[in-house]
């Protein structure tokens, strides 16, 4: 197997266990690292097709994926933020009892 195939497989298992995470936990701070983990599973397959792609004398690979980290750092924090204001109001983080803080 090359190793193109080797990190598509990677990706994709990182993905799916992601997206598994997204969709079948309630706490909030774990739906949170399954959203980072299908982040990183991108951030795999952009390296991995801009390492073993055409050659690229222009970074596009790397350079979208720095900014890919940016902005996932950003959503952590922000998400962090708003987990935890949550918490404070509802002692809780379950993303069942967060639907109460709309209105």
């Amino acid at each position: 197997m090359n190793p193109l195939a080797l990190l598509l497989v990677l990706s994709s298992v990182l993905f799916a266990l992601g997206l598994l995470a997204v969709l079948t936990r309630r706490n909030a701070i774990l739906v949170l690292v399954g959203v980072e983990l299908m982040l990183n599973a991108a951030n795999i397959n952009f390296i991995a097709f801009w390492r073993y792609g055409p050659p690229d004398p222009q970074l596009n690979g790397p350079i979208f994926v720095l900014f890919s980290i940016a902005i996932a750092a950003a959503e952590a924090a922000v998400g962090l933020a708003i987990i935890l204001m949550a918490c404070r109001h509802l002692r809780s983080t379950d993303m069942n009892r967060l639907d109460s803080l709309h209105g």
